[in-house]
C-alpha cells in the first residue's frame, strides 16, 4: 500500500511538492495531456504551496490586502504527460521583490522533466494596481528560497 499524501502537497527543503494524477478530462484524443492544463497543474500547486506558507487567498482577499495575479509565465513542454500518470509539480521561489514572487513550477514523472514553467505573480492591491507584499510574507518567501538555493 502506497503512503497517504495530502492534497496540498509538503514543502521538502524550500521546495513544494504537489500531486497530480492525470485523469480523462485533463487529455486530448490521443490520450495525452493537453498543454494548456499543465498551467491548471501549476496554479494548483503554487496556491498550495502560498497555503501551506500561511498565505491564503480568501483571507488576503476578506481582509482587503490584495491578491496575486500572474504577471508573466514562459513555458516549456519536454514530454508529453499521458492518461493516469502519476505526477508531482515541484514549485520553488526564485526571487521575492517588494511587490512580486516568482517561482520555478517543475511538472515531473518520476525522475523526468515532462514541463518547467517560470512564474512571476505581482501582489495587487483590490484595485489592480502593485502593492508591496506583506512583510511576514517577503520574509516566508525569501526562506523559501533560501532553502530551495541550499545542496
Amino acid at each position: 500500500m502506497k503512503p497517504f499524501i495530502p492534497t496540498n502537497g509538503e514543502i521538502i527543503d524550500g521546495r513544494h511538492h504537489y500531486p497530480v494524477r492525470v485523469y480523462f478530462e485533463d487529455t486530448d484524443m490521443t490520450g495525452i495531456v493537453y498543454h494548456a492544463n499543465y498551467l491548471h497543474y501549476m496554479e494548483r500547486a503554487r496556491t498550495e504551496m502560498l497555503r501551506l506558507s500561511g498565505v491564503i487567498h480568501t483571507e488576503m482577499m476578506g481582509a482587503r490586502a490584495g491578491y496575486y495575479a500572474v504577471h508573466s509565465m514562459n513555458i516549456t513542454w519536454f514530454r508529453p504527460a499521458r492518461l493516469d500518470d502519476e505526477l508531482t509539480v515541484v514549485s520553488r521561489v526564485t526571487k521575492v521583490r517588494a511587490a512580486a514572487t516568482c517561482l520555478i513550477h517543475d511538472v515531473m514523472r518520476g525522475a523526468e522533466l515532462l514541463c518547467s514553467g517560470a512564474v512571476t505573480a505581482a501582489f495587487l492591491d483590490m484595485d489592480g494596481r502593485p502593492r508591496r507584499q506583506a512583510r511576514d510574507w517577503h520574509e516566508r518567501f525569501t526562506l523559501l528560497m533560501q532553502q530551495a538555493a541550499t545542496p
